[in-house]
């Protein structure tokens, strides 16, 4: 059977992943499957440089194809902040928290037709030495004036996202899973792994 790791040591992502790539006959390793598994530094300038960096380094430790993500949340009004820093944008060892304050702060007098932002997510799998393949996606929407709702994790409880009139922190997780930008990425990093692995009528 083929096998991927996946290159992440956040759990929320592992489930999130794990979820999207049920049904195929691929078999997804994660940390709990080495010893030392390594905790990748993001040190790109961007979600790709951070996708792929992460994709190789656990590449080179394990020798097995590797599945690495990066997301952020870039605004407009903010000139694309937090964007690749989006996990430490209120600073080193800071929390979802501290980050929603921070950004509402920063968004604080400007007005709803001004607060668009863009969730994006990367998703980079290297194959084999030099053979990576990367796919996106992206949803649109805006930032609140405050935190609602209490599911999901990271800025879901600010970003509004109009289709659904709630915040993405409103959206049981059962339902966000299958419209966020991570989901629109996944299905993409699916049906790659499925052509990849000449994986044939795969349904989920």
């Amino acid at each position: 059977m083929n096998r991927i790791v996946l290159a992440t040591n956040n759990v929320h992502k592992i489930s999130e992943i794990s979820h999207m790539m049920a049904g195929l006959p691929i078999m997804i390793l994660t940390k709990k499957d080495f010893a030392d598994f390594p905790d990748v530094e993001e040190t790109g300038r961007t979600l790709e440089d951070n996708a792929v960096l992460k994709a190789k380094v656990i590449y080179e430790y394990c020798g097995i194809p590797s599945l690495a993500d990066d997301s952020g949340l870039e605004v407009t009004a903010l000139g694309g902040i937090p964007g690749v820093n989006s996990a430490r944008y209120a600073g080193p060892g800071c929390t979802f928290d501290d980050n929603n304050r921070k950004l509402l702060e920063a968004m604080e007098g400007i007005p709803d037709e001004n607060r668009q932002a863009v969730f994006r997510c990367v998703v980079a799998v290297e194959f084999g030495e030099n053979d990576i393949e990367i796919v996106q996606g992206r949803v649109e929407g805006r930032i609140t004036t405050e935190t609602r709702g209490d599911s999901g994790f990271g800025y879901d409880p600010v970003f509004y996202f109009p289709p659904y009139d709630k915040t993405f922190a409103e959206i049981p997780p059962e339902e966000k899973n299958k419209i966020s930008h991570r989901a629109i990425a996944l299905a993409r990093a699916r049906e790659l792994l499925i052509s990849r692995f000449e994986l044939k009528d795969i349904a989920r």
